[in-house]
């Protein structure tokens, strides 16, 4: 593992309300954002055609993707080139592939591949995805709160790994990135990479001896470390896979990197805030 220098944060500078004001701030925009993408759109994150059903075609052409999109007597909803083979992937909301090839061999067209997704199966699919992304954030608030055995401990952890989800779906809105079921598996991956950091957190905070803060700098040097090793590897992912045109993995790659980054943020500020609250005026109370 690539080790970080982790430079000791002089917490006692900060109130636990200035800790916590960033990332409750944030998490309140990625909220207002998805809101707001709800009333325009009828969906906090807009669906690809994996979950609304469509069309894929992938053909070969020198034409521009002006005179691609012209071709075709469906509007596309997308043109994307595929980088060093001389073809496009062309997707459409239409489930009419019959009608998408004839345009196609009408321009000229060759056809490498073709496929459809029905609205109803793709409907079902998203209905699982979300179903599955629920039942394993519920799971994981249950099991912390077995773990723990405490309102504020595990609330901290919780709380962490929700707005660890809600801050990638608003950036996916901002930077026009689609959910599929490549960007669902990111999501779940960050529950996993979340509750990781909070919990290492929490367990030298609550289980360890040690001053507050001493605790805090030694779960810090481990924790930082491990988010930083695997937000540069999904970076470094989402790269090479865009420059490659390779599927799902520029998409997954980039969901991970603002989750990670976010998870950094509410770890070590909101986290910490509410864990030194529950330990120094919380239990007192």
């Amino acid at each position: 593992m690539v080790a970080f220098d982790v430079p000791d944060v002089e917490y006692t500078r900060y109130s636990n309300r200035q800790l916590a004001a960033i990332p409750l701030a944030v998490l309140a925009l990625a909220l207002v954002v998805l809101a707001g993408w709800y009333v325009v759109t009828g969906a906090p994150v807009t669906p690809g055609i994996a979950f609304t059903g469509g069309s894929e075609i992938q053909i070969v052409t020198d034409d521009s993707q002006a005179a691609i999109e012209d071709a075709f007597a469906t509007e596309p909803e997308s043109v994307r080139a595929v980088r060093g083979e001389g073809s496009y992937i062309v997707t459409f909301q239409s489930t009419d592939t019959d009608a998408i090839r004839a345009s196609a061999d009408q321009a000229g067209y060759e056809v490498e591949s073709i496929q459809g997704t029905s609205a109803t199966f793709g409907s079902r699919t998203q209905q699982l995805g979300l179903l599955g992304l629920g039942a394993a954030f519920v799971g994981m608030a249950l099991l912390v709160f077995a773990m723990f055995r405490t309102f504020i401990p595990s609330v901290a952890v919780v709380l962490s790994a929700f707005s660890d989800m809600v801050i990638p779906l608003a950036l996916m809105n901002v930077f026009g990135i689609k959910l599929s079921l490549g960007t669902v598996a990111a999501l779940l991956m960050l529950i996993g990479y979340s509750v990781d950091s909070d919990i290492l957190l929490n367990n030298h905070i609550l289980r360890r001896r040690g001053d507050f803060y001493e605790s805090t700098y030694r779960a810090m040097r481990t924790g930082v470390t491990m988010t930083l090793t695997s937000l540069s590897a999904m970076a470094v992912m989402a790269i090479v896979s865009t420059y490659f045109d390779i599927p799902l993995l520029p998409e997954i790659g980039t969901v991970l990197v603002f989750g990670l980054a976010a998870d950094l943020m509410n770890t070590y500020l909101m986290n910490v805030s509410l864990l030194r609250w529950y330990k120094y005026e919380g239990v007192a109370r």
